[in-house]
């Protein structure tokens, strides 16, 4: 434990950190890594890597969509809002003109474009109230797990859950009206499908700066850190803009190295599906399981699956993140109350990840960058169910809107 001193002028922060769980942590990320290159091949540990990056970018920078939208909600302060649209734009340039040419380095890529339907009309929504009463998104929930929080473990283990009866539950979905995939990049050719996204969120972030200005006159200042140079890279925080602009480069690199862009959920549903096979509930015969994607990855290892080693790289980076920081495992007390809105969130959130094709990143970051309709649609309904989600936070004994 620090001891604190007392001076008269304020001294700089130094760096401390958490040497036993910081070299715990720093050698199990090296020992997986290559468990996975001997199991699968260096391919698969390079997107093991990845994870870790953004496990680490996102701990730092605390880089949630859960906050940033409840924030815009109750308080009118759209900064982390904005940041995640620069994100997505980002990843925008380069996502759209690269499925464009479908081959840009010998490999095949595809883009993350689904449906649009009554699916994703209602697991988006469910998502969205889900993540406000779990108290994290898709990669909020790994990154904080990471971190050390308990309650956030309990968020994940229904998401889990969730996802696996989604899986039981999604061709029935399907049968509901539905229109078919649809990209703004092959609806309106390479030039007209990047002026369209960039126009929406330009939009967006234009909604946002109008609602922050009325409400409090001009927009926020970002916080200026105590902490420089390796300090601050080590400790954190890292500012917002420039770890959006990383994050979009790292999806960047998924798309390249795993021929889809960086998604989370699939990976929470093989988990449960395994976990489920193991004590003798046939899910092999469920509808989904025996399509060839799913099928394919039930029958493999859970290293041999994209998603799945990114997940473990996150939750693992975000780990030696937090004990770099000094920060890891905060002790806190958890009212009963917050447990149960975390089951339920977790609950929504998986079940309505697996009707929307995807939670925060695979549907609203990485559609909307790959030009998918359905991204855009995915944002409006899970926007909706954030307002209710911070609507029903104080009957949990959390913090709703405020008047």
């Amino acid at each position: 434990m620090s001891q604190a001193t007392f001076s008269t002028h304020p001294a700089k922060p130094g760096f401390e950190f958490d040497k036993g769980p910081a070299l715990v942590t720093a050698v199990l990320f090296i020992l997986v890594g290559i468990a996975i290159a001997q199991a699968v091949d260096l391919h698969q540990a390079a997107l093991y890597g990845l994870g870790g990056m953004l496990g680490i970018a996102l701990y730092h920078a605390s880089f949630g969509f859960t906050g940033g939208w409840r924030r815009f909600s109750v308080e009118k302060r759209g900064r982390a809002m904005r940041a995640q649209l620069l994100m997505i734009g980002v990843a925008a340039a380069a996502f759209i003109p690269m499925l464009a040419l479908g081959s840009p380095l010998g490999n095949p890529i595809v883009g993350a474009v689904a449906p649009v339907g009554v699916s994703v009309l209602a697991g988006a929504f469910m998502f969205g109230l889900g993540m406000q009463l779990g108290g994290g998104c898709g990669s909020g929930t790994l990154f904080t797990v990471g971190g050390g929080s308990a309650r956030m473990l309990l968020t994940l283990v229904f998401f889990i859950v969730g996802a696996v009866i989604g899986t039981a539950h999604l061709p029935m979905w399907l049968e509901l009206p539905s229109l078919p995939p649809m990209s703004v990049g092959r609806e309106f050719g390479m030039a007209g499908g990047l002026a369209v996204t960039f126009g929406g969120l330009a939009l967006i972030a234009l909604v946002t700066v109008i609602v922050e200005k009325r409400a409090h006159g001009a927009l926020e200042t970002p916080p200026v850190s105590p902490r420089t140079g390796m300090i601050r890279l080590l400790h954190g925080p890292w500012p917002m803009i420039w770890t959006g602009i990383l994050l979009a480069g790292l999806n960047v690199a998924t798309l390249l190295i795993a021929g889809h862009p960086w998604s989370i959920t699939f990976g929470f549903g093989l988990w449960g599906a395994k976990i489920a096979q193991f004590i003798g509930i046939p899910v092999e015969t469920w509808e989904f399981w025996n399509w060839v994607g799913p099928a394919k990855a039930l029958g493999n290892s859970v290293l041999a699956d994209n998603t799945s080693v990114m997940n473990f790289g996150i939750v693992i980076g975000a780990a030696l993140a937090a004990a770099l920081a000094g920060k890891f495992a905060p002790k806190v007390r958890v009212p009963m109350a917050s447990l149960l809105a975390a089951v339920i969130g977790g609950l929504l959130m998986g079940y309505g990840a697996r009707l929307a094709f995807g939670c925060n990143i695979g549907a609203f970051f990485s559609g909307i960058a790959s030009g998918s309709m359905h991204g855009w649609l995915w944002f409006v309904m899970a926007f909706a169910g954030s307002w209710v989600g911070i609507a029903l936070r104080p009957v949990f004994g959390m913090d709703g809107f405020r008047k």
